[in-house]
This record gives C-alpha cells, structure tokens and sequence, in this order.
C-alpha cells in the first residue's frame, strides 16, 4: 500500500510559477496537487490528453476554450485534450485543486 500526502511529496518545478505537488505518476496516470495563492493564475495552454480538475478548497475561476466559470470545492471540472484552458485565484483565499490525467501523457503541455 502507498499513502501519499501532498505536504510531503515531491515539488515540480512547471511553467506557471504556482506550488504543484506530485501525488502519483505511473505510465499511465498522473495526479497533481496545485495551490493558487490569491491573485495567482495559470498560463493559458493545452495539453495533449484529457485533464479533469477536483476542487478541494476555495473558489477559483476555470476557462475552457471560450467558456469561463467560477468553481468551488468539491466540483469535477473536465478539460478536453487541446482545448485551450487555465484556472486563476481572483479570491483572498487559498485555491487547491487536484489535476488528473488519464492516460498520461507522452507529448509536452503547450504554454500559449
């Protein structure tokens, strides 16, 4: 059995700048912890595979192609593969969600 919490997994250094945790990452599966301070936000970008988003505290803003939304804690998100998207923190509070992608993928996630 393996028990992860994301305070003690690995960091991942990433493109955007925010706090992400590696929580689990096999050949084919992969679960981020990320933590949007306020006023932070994620680059807009795609990634080559499906994603979904579970929210787990706060409320943030999620922008899937030309929709836009605000999310709050135990909402499922789902992002399509190549389908421009981001997630931004315009609260006071602490925005933490988990990011999954199945499959994993093989192809770099593009910065636009």
């Amino acid at each position: 059995m393996i028990i992860s919490n994301y305070k003690n997994a690995e960091k991942k250094d990433n493109p955007h700048g925010v706090t992400v945790h590696k929580l689990y990452d096999t050949e084919h599966a992969q679960v981020m912890h990320m933590e949007l301070k306020p006023g932070d936000a994620l680059k807009k970008h795609t990634t080559p595979v499906d994603v979904f988003f579970y929210v787990l505290e706060g409320e943030g803003v999620v922008e899937i192609g030309d929709e836009k939304e605000t999310i709050k804690k135990d909402m499922l998100i789902e992002s399509p593969a190549k389908i421009p998207h981001r997630l931004m923190n315009e609260s006071d509070s602490i925005f933490r969600f988990l990011v999954v992608k199945v499959p994993r993928q093989t192809e770099q996630t593009k910065i636009l």
